[in-house]
């Protein structure tokens, strides 16, 4: 019912910033929880951040807490992962992804739609 296009990726040094975004084509997008994940080559894709579906709760990973936000505008149907002081090994492919569950899950396999992914790679 939903689907993702991500943008946003690229090249950064390190200390920089990015912003990530994931446009919903569905109409339903309100009503699905969001994440973000990435993977970099020969690594479990792993959890970065999830946001509610009403926006109030927000769960990150500790590793990018206090340098990644993430936040969602419904009216525009997208989903945005500010990323600030960057460091060389949060490189990797991002993903974004819809769950329509009431939870905010944090696994993968739990989620329902994924977008196509964009690079994010940051230089040392």
């Amino acid at each position: 019912q939903v689907q993702l296009v991500e943008s946003g990726g690229g090249l950064v040094q390190a200390g920089g910033s990015l912003r990530l975004s994931c446009a919903a084509s569905g109409r339903t997008f309100s009503s699905y929880a969001m994440g973000w994940f990435r993977q970099a080559p020969g690594k479990e894709r792993e959890f970065v951040a999830a946001i509610s579906r009403s926006s109030g709760i927000t769960v990150y990973a500790d590793s990018v807490k206090g340098r990644f936000t993430i936040s969602r505008d419904n009216a525009k149907n997208t989903v945005y992962l500010q990323m600030n002081s960057l460091k060389p090994e949060d490189t990797a492919v991002y993903y974004c992804a819809a769950d329509d569950e009431a939870s905010i899950p944090t696994m993968p396999n739990v989620y329902d739609y994924w977008g196509q992914g964009t690079q994010v790679t940051v230089s040392s």
